[in-house]
């Protein structure tokens, strides 16, 4: 006896049988316990609640922070004004865009001298 190719409709039937017995694994399958399903419900609520609170946690600490480099950069200036008032030379102190602009600068540099 030669193989023999299965044709169309044996092909379409193999498939419907598939599907049926998956539909029919899926039938057979029990319900999920609606005990379950509130324990993962508040499992969820309460990683929602401890991530929320990380974040205004964070949120604080960068205020906190944004805050003390405010009261520091405002110390240095009273400082600076109270050397200059005495007669005193103070060297002056670069602000955040005058050190950027020179780190600019020393990269466009940098980039000019590998070309």
């Amino acid at each position: 006896m030669a193989f023999k190719l299965p044709d169309f409709n044996d092909r379409n039937a193999a498939a419907r049988a598939a599907k049926q017995r998956a539909l029919d694994k899926l039938k057979e399958k029990p319900a999920v316990d609606p005990a379950v399903i509130a324990a993962r419900q508040a499992a969820e609520a309460a990683r929602e609640a401890a991530a929320a609170e990380k974040r205004a946690q964070r949120q604080r600490e960068m205020a906190e922070a944004k805050a003390a480099k405010a009261a520091k950069a405002e110390a240095a200036a009273l400082a600076a004004a109270e050397a200059a008032e005495a007669g005193k030379v103070a060297k002056p102190q670069k602000t955040e865009a005058e050190l950027k602009a020179a780190r600019d600068a020393r990269y466009a540099a940098r980039k000019a001298r590998k070309r």
